[in-house]
């Protein structure tokens, strides 16, 4: 199926039409406005492609628009509670992927806090994760 037309009337919806190259047949889709909300807020786009699809792009999408402060202390914000960083552990913490780093960031800082460790360094990120059995992680 190929992309033929998508039109918005307007009131919400959205009707897009799909044609065979084949035998010419027409298979359309038509949401109501609560449909078209939910495939717009996802970042979908319904219509004809320019290039061609790449490689995991729908993931890349995800990761690409995930906040890089959701994990982040208070403290980096500017209120003065929790553990600081050593720059050693800083280091060690950009090497971690970006989409993840926010969790693993968040796993040391409440280590950190639930035994009144006041900076984080490399030894301590080591001894978390061996106490919280993440070693093969």
């Amino acid at each position: 199926m190929l992309f033929e037309e998508r039109q918005l009337p307007g009131d919400g919806t959205l009707a897009a039409a799909f044609k065979c190259p084949a035998c010419g047949r027409v298979v359309a889709l038509l949401t109501n406005p609560m449909e078209t909300q939910l495939v717009a807020s996802l970042g979908v786009k319904i219509g004809g492609r320019t290039i061609d699809s790449q490689p995991m792009e729908t993931i890349r999408g995800t990761v690409a628009t995930g906040r890089a402060d959701a994990f982040d202390d208070i403290r980096e914000r500017g209120e003065g509670r929790g553990p600081i960083w050593s720059t050693e552990a800083q280091d060690r913490l950009a090497r971690v992927p970006g989409f993840v780093r926010g969790m693993v960031k968040r796993i040391y800082l409440d280590y950190a806090k639930e035994r009144g460790i006041t900076e984080i360094t490399p030894a301590i990120m080591d001894t978390a994760r061996t106490e919280l059995g993440l070693e093969g992680m």
